[in-house]
């Protein structure tokens, strides 16, 4: 396989820094990100940001239907050297892309090495279309990848890790030195995996509404629980989140970062006037 600054040289290209690329063209660690799929012939999959299409070779060996989402238009003229009747290469913007629509399917598998710029975007889009998502696997900055499968009492638990952790069950498979990217990043990566779950693992009223006090929760770390979420006057009054703290079953002084995904969606119904599941 042509390695990625060969394939950069040939095409009189350099990687855009401001757009994080990082070219990862190490045959192993591509067939294991593929393989971490296990995506059957004839299924659909989307790869965000595909880059010089290093990944890509890989799943259309797997006889997967692949939606390439690139914006780069050099990158784009640089996949045309595939030639498959399974690839589409679709010039646009992973962060704002509706990956089933651009597949042609109702639900469907992504994959990506992620710019880091890009990642929470990303990320985010993907609790939006959950729905329509069977799994994910990406290529992310290895801290983000240890943050978002924390467990709760670790320091490194937050935001991301309650949103997606109700919805998905987020894996590191393994990580990738620095020096496997051209160019190199100043930091390692991790693949991480996440797998849509086929229920919520708890019941919320409301998703926006959940979300708003996960992030509360999680806005002022060192402040206790009962402090932070009274910070955001639209969950109520300090009597009001108290009342609703101990109706959940969870003490006022405790902090966000102590709570599992169970024991926010408790607090959130609790909010909302439900504190006990239907």
């Amino acid at each position: 396989m042509e390695s990625p600054r060969s394939i950069l040289h040939r095409r009189g290209l350099r990687p855009k820094d401001s757009w994080g690329q990082n070219f990862l063209g190490d045959p192993e660690a591509l067939e294991q990100i593929a393989a971490a799929l296990q995506l059957q012939p004839g299924e659909a999959v989307v790869e965000l940001g595909p880059g010089l299409g290093h990944l890509t070779r890989f799943l259309l060996e797997t006889g997967a239907q692949v939606t390439a989402v690139e914006r780069d238009r050099d990158m784009v003229e640089a996949l045309s050297e595939l030639r498959s009747e399974r690839l589409t290469v679709v010039a646009a913007n992973a962060a704002q892309a509706d990956f089933a629509r651009l597949a042609g399917v109702d639900r469907v598998a992504v994959v990506g090495n992620l710019p880091y710029h890009l990642t929470s975007p990303i990320l985010f889009s993907v609790l939006e279309q959950r729905t329509h998502i069977s799994r994910a696997v990406f290529t992310v900055q290895k801290e983000v990848a240890q943050r978002l499968c924390a467990e709760p009492g670790s320091r490194t638990y937050g935001l991301l890790s309650v949103l997606l952790g109700l919805y998905f069950r987020p894996h590191l498979l393994f990580t990738l030195p620095a020096q496997l990217f051209h160019p190199p990043p100043q930091v390692d990566s991790a693949v991480l995996r996440l797998t849509a779950l086929l229920v919520p693992r708890a019941e919320v009223t409301d998703d926006g509404h959940f979300r708003r006090v996960v992030k509360a929760g999680f806005a002022q770390r060192r402040k206790t629980l009962l402090n932070s979420l009274q910070s955001d006057a639209a969950l109520g009054t300090g009597a009001e989140v108290r009342a609703a703290l101990e109706a959940a079953g969870v003490d006022p002084s405790r902090r966000a970062e102590t709570l599992s995904v169970e024991e926010f969606a408790a607090v959130e119904r609790a909010l909302s006037g439900r504190p006990e599941r239907a």
